[in-house]
């Protein structure tokens, strides 16, 4: 067995494959439209669905937005230099919720940003 993808839903696809391609350097892998259930998948990533997880971001075409609710956490992404990843987010207009910096109660370097939905992306310092 092995994890596939997490899905999210989001209320502006194009605005949300923007965000985890650019500004987190995914490369959309798949985007797929279902016109009788209205709704799109939309499929992003580091590396190709046979070799790595994935993220599923689901649009469903008349719902704008979302309650995120308190059940999920984040997501977390493993980066070269978190102060450079939080910089550059903040550089192309993304918001970053905890700046970079040791976790508490720990040393591993950490950082918090928001995607346009509102969900947590955690920055973690490659060890």
């Amino acid at each position: 067995m092995r994890l596939l993808h997490t899905m999210i839903r989001v209320g502006d696809l194009d605005r949300s494959i923007k965000f985890y391609t650019e500004l987190l350097g995914m490369k959309l892998l798949r985007r797929e439209d279902f016109p009788e259930g209205k709704f799109t998948l939309a499929f992003v990533g580091y590396t190709d669905e046979r070799d790595g997880t994935v993220i599923e971001l689901t649009h469903n075409w008349d719902t704008p937005s979302y309650d995120l609710g308190t059940g999920f956490g984040h997501l977390a992404v493993e980066v070269a230099d978190v102060y450079a990843a939080c910089e550059k987010i903040k550089a192309q207009g993304g918001t970053v919720v905890r700046e970079a910096g040791p976790m508490k109660h720990g040393t591993t370097v950490i950082a918090f940003v928001t995607d346009p939905d509102g969900y947590k992306i955690e920055f973690i310092q490659k060890k």
